[in-house]
């Protein structure tokens, strides 16, 4: 379970957004819309512990039954993809997967749990390719096996479909809601795209916790 407990956030006198609380369940994915510039990144960005200094927080963050907010960011074992792949350029996709592994998963456990990883997402024999040569559901779905390999207690999805097309589009979002309902990690997906949102899943507009009022 992932609570956010009356979270306030707030720049100088301007509150952002106040008394937000939120449960999410083991493999639910709940959805949080609003504009660009309603705070959406800023309450990612205190979740992963990186919240900039010109904003001040109240509020507490409660991840299986353990506070974490005044955790630093490795210890929080919140995962995060953002709407950019990120894959890092001069790797192969196999060492961009080999990256997120545990420390303690070594030898030749680390090529195996690689191999399945990309067996899992339609991906056999893909660890030696170059990202460059990925289509964009490619990239997409190894850059979502990245961050679970780093066996997350939570994830966080900032606009993950957004440059995707149409057709791409539904099929990858159909694929990742799948996932985590089966691996039951509780997922946060910030968007300001309805159609994103899964079937029958909570959707929370962050206006609601609004108050730009001095």
């Amino acid at each position: 379970m992932l609570h956010i407990e009356n979270l306030t956030v707030q720049r100088g006198s301007q509150v952002l957004f106040q008394n937000l609380d939120l449960r999410i369940a083991p493999g639910e994915v709940l959805t949080l819309m609003g504009a660009s510039g309603s705070g959406k990144s800023t309450l990612l960005n205190w979740l992963i512990g990186a919240l900039d200094p010109v904003f001040s927080a109240s509020g507490a963050l409660w991840l299986k039954g353990q506070r974490r907010d005044a955790l630093p960011t490795e210890l929080r074992r919140i995962g995060i993809l953002f709407q950019d792949d990120l894959l890092f350029a001069h790797m192969s996709v196999g060492q961009n997967l080999a990256f997120a592994l545990p420390a303690e998963v070594r030898g030749a456990a680390r090529r195996t749990r690689i191999e399945q990883v990309l067996a899992d997402v339609g991906l056999s024999g893909f660890a030696e390719r170059d990202p460059a040569t990925l289509s964009g559901g490619q990239r997409a779905r190894i850059s979502l096996m990245r961050a679970l390999l780093a066996q997350p207690d939570a994830l966080l999805l900032d606009e993950p479909f957004s440059k995707l097309d149409a057709v791409l589009r539904g099929q990858f979002r159909a694929w990742v809601f799948a996932h985590l309902q089966r691996t039951g990690i509780p997922t946060l997906l910030v968007t300001h795209d309805p159609q994103d949102a899964p079937a029958g899943g909570k959707v929370i507009d962050i206006c609601t916790w609004q108050n730009t009022s001095p």
